[in-house]
C-alpha cells in the first residue's frame, strides 16, 4: 500500500479522535476560520470561531455553552429587587437626517393634488421607512400602502371567564412580604402551562390512535406560540404591573408543546390558574376541513381550477366570508403554580426545568427504538404536512383557497415552513421567550460579561478597549486550498482551552497560597 494511501485512510481516523477530544475538552466541532489582521502591527494570524450551535446534535460544546448563558440570563432577571433602566442610545447624525426628511416628504405628500403625486409620494414613504428600519429605528411608522386593516372583534367569548383587572403600576417588581422577625421576602414563581388532552396517552403513545385527535393536535401546536402571547397579555392586565418573564417551550412525551415560564413577582396559585383557563386564541383563517378533489394550476393571474377554469377564491376574499374563527386554541387542565426565592434549591431546580430540553430539538426525546412513539410520530407528522402552517403556506390550494401572495410552482404538501420539519413537530415559535426588561441585558451582553471576567481573571487588557477598529476579520472560504484542515483546527482549539485551564488552575494555586500565608501570618 503506498504512502498517499495510507495518509488518506489516516485522516478519517485522525478527524474521528479530534472530534472526541474536542468535545471532552468542550472545544467547537464545527469551527469558523476567519483570519485576523492586526491593523497596528500588519500581523495577520488564523483564529477559529465556534459555530454557535444551539443543538446538541450539531455541536455539543457549543450547545452546552448556550445553555450555560441562557441559564446565566434566567438566574440574573429572575429575583431583582430594583427595577432594570435601559436608556435608549443617542441617535446617530444619519437617523436623524432620515426623521426630517420623512417629514419633508410627508408634508409634500399632504400637500399633493393629484392621485398620481400621492401615490409617488406615498411610495417615496414606504422607502424612507424601510431606511429608518434598517438604521436602527423602532417602532411604527405610518405606512401609505392604500389597503385598510382588517379588524376584528375585541369582545371575549362567552364560553371563557372573565379577568378581574388591577390599576396599572409603573414597576416590574412583585410584592414583598415580611416575615415574623422582620426578613423581607421577595418570592417569584414558577409556571408549566400544557396543551389539553387529545386521547389517553400510555408511555408517550396514544391507546387508541383512531380517535386520537391528530388534525387538533397538528393545529394547537402551529398556533401554540399564539397562545403563549395571549397568557402574558392577560397576566399583566391581571396582576396590575409589567410583569417580566423568562420562558421556554418544550416537548411533552405525547409530543405536544408546554410552556415553563419563570416569573418575576408573585400571585396568588387560584388566580394564576383562573388566568390560564381564561385564556384563549382566535384563529381567523379559513376552514382547512375539506379539501377540493383536482390540483389548481396557474397562469400570470393566479390559481384556477383547470377542470372548470375558475380562479380559487384569494386570500382576502376567502376571510371576507368569515363568520366565526376556525379555530380556538386553548390550554389544558393542568397548570403548575410554585413560588420559589432566590437561591433556594426549589429556585435551582426550576431554572434546571427552564433550559433542560434547549439543546435538543422538539424532536430530539423521540428517536428511539420504541414502535408505538415512532408510530405516533409519523402520524402526527402526517397531520402536520397538508396543515397550513400560515397565510403564505402553500397547503390552502388544498382547500380550494390561493395563499396570501401566491406564486407558481406552489405544491400542498411540499411546503417548506418551519412547522412542518419533524425537528419541529408543528411549533414554528422562538424555544426561548424573553421579556424586554427581565436582565436589562441582551445574550450579547451576557456574552460580554462573560468576556470580561475571564480576561479579568487572567490578568488581560482588552486589546479592543481602546480601539474597537485595531482589527480586520477575513473569513476563509470552503475553497480556499490554504485552509486549516479541520482536524488541524480542532487541535488549534483544545491546546487554547488546555492553556485556558492551565493559567486557572494556577491562579486557584496562587489564591489558595494568599490564603493559606494569611492564616500562618495571623496564627
Amino acid at each position: 500500500m503506498t504512502l498517499p494511501r495510507l495518509v488518506r485512510q489516516a485522516m478519517p481516523l485522525a478527524l474521528d479522535v479530534a472530534i472526541e477530544i474536542a468535545k471532552n475538552n468542550g472545544v467547537c466541532i464545527r469551527p469558523i476560520e476567519l483570519r485576523r489582521q492586526d491593523t497596528t502591527t500588519g500581523e495577520i494570524i488564523p483564529f477559529d470561531l465556534p459555530c454557535g450551535a444551539t443543538q446538541e446534535a450539531k455541536c455539543p460544546p457549543c450547545a452546552k455553552r448556550n445553555q450555560q448563558l441562557r441559564k446565566a440570563q434566567c438566574r440574573e432577571g429572575w429575583h431583582l429587587d430594583h427595577e432594570p433602566t435601559a436608556d435608549p442610545a443617542e441617535a446617530t447624525d444619519e437617523q436623524r437626517w432620515l426623521i426630517e426628511f420623512r417629514a419633508d416628504i410627508q408634508a409634500r405628500h399632504d400637500q399633493a393634488t393629484t392621485e398620481a403625486e400621492t401615490a409617488d409620494w406615498a411610495a417615496a414613504l414606504v422607502a424612507i421607512d424601510a431606511e429608518i428600519t434598517q438604521a436602527g429605528m423602532r417602532g411604527t411608522l405610518a405606512s401609505h400602502r392604500g389597503t385598510a386593516r382588517r379588524t376584528r372583534t375585541t369582545r371575549r367569548r362567552q364560553d371563557a371567564p372573565d379577568l378581574p383587572r388591577r390599576t396599572r403600576r409603573p414597576t416590574t417588581l412583585g410584592r414583598t412580604f415580611t416575615g415574623p422577625q422582620g426578613q423581607l421576602y421577595r418570592p417569584s414563581m414558577f409556571v408549566t402551562l400544557t396543551l389539553p388532552s387529545y386521547g389517553k396517552i400510555r408511555n408517550g403513545a396514544p391507546v387508541d390512535p383512531v380517535t386520537y385527535d391528530y388534525r387538533r393536535a397538528a393545529r394547537d401546536a402551529i398556533h401554540f406560540s399564539k397562545l403563549v402571547d395571549r397568557f402574558t397579555q392577560n397576566l399583566r392586565r391581571v396582576a396590575g404591573y409589567d410583569v417580566q418573564y423568562f420562558a421556554t417551550v418544550e416537548p411533552q412525551k405525547r409530543l405536544a408543546p408546554h410552556l415553563h415560564m419563570a416569573i418575576r413577582g408573585t400571585l396568588p396559585r387560584a388566580e394564576m390558574k383562573q388566568i390560564a383557563t381564561a385564556t384563549y386564541h382566535q384563529v381567523w383563517w379559513p376552514p382547512s376541513d375539506n379539501p377540493v378533489d383536482y390540483e389548481p394550476a396557474w397562469d400570470e393571474h393566479g390559481y384556477f381550477n383547470p377542470e372548470t377554469g375558475e380562479y380559487l377564491s384569494t386570500w382576502n376574499q376567502a376571510l371576507d366570508q368569515l363568520d366565526e374563527p376556525s379555530h380556538v386554541v386553548r390550554f389544558g387542565d393542568q397548570a403548575d403554580v410554585q413560588g420559589v426565592l432566590a437561591g433556594s434549591p426549589a429556585a435551582n431546580r426550576a431554572l434546571g426545568y427552564l433550559t433542560k430540553y434547549l439543546t435538543k430539538s422538539l424532536g430530539d426525546p423521540f428517536n428511539d427504538s420504541d414502535q408505538a412513539r415512532h408510530d405516533h410520530t409519523t402520524r402526527l407528522l402526517d397531520a402536520l404536512r397538508y396543515e397550513p402552517c400560515s397565510p403564505t403556506c402553500a397547503n390552502w390550494l388544498r382547500y380550494g383557497i390561493q395563499p396570501k401572495d401566491p406564486k407558481p410552482g406552489m405544491t400542498p404538501g411540499h411546503c417548506r415552513g418551519k412547522a412542518h420539519r419533524p425537528e419541529h413537530l408543528g411549533y414554528a415559535g422562538r424555544r426561548v421567550l424573553v421579556s424586554r426588561k427581565w436582565s436589562n441585558k441582551t445574550l450579547r451582553d451576557h456574552k460580554q460579561d462573560r468576556r470580561a471576567w475571564a480576561l479579568e481573571l487572567l490578568g488581560l487588557d482588552d486589546p479592543t478597549a481602546n480601539d474597537p477598529h485595531r482589527y480586520i476579520w477575513h473569513p476563509v472560504s470552503t475553497n480556499d486550498p490554504t485552509r486549516t484542515p479541520r482536524a488541524t483546527q480542532l487541535m488549534r482549539g483544545i491546546a487554547r482551552r488546555q492553556q485556558f485551564r492551565a493559567s486557572l488552575l494556577a491562579l486557584e494555586a496562587r489564591a489558595a497560597g494568599h490564603s493559606t500565608g494569611r492564616n500562618e501570618g495571623a496564627a
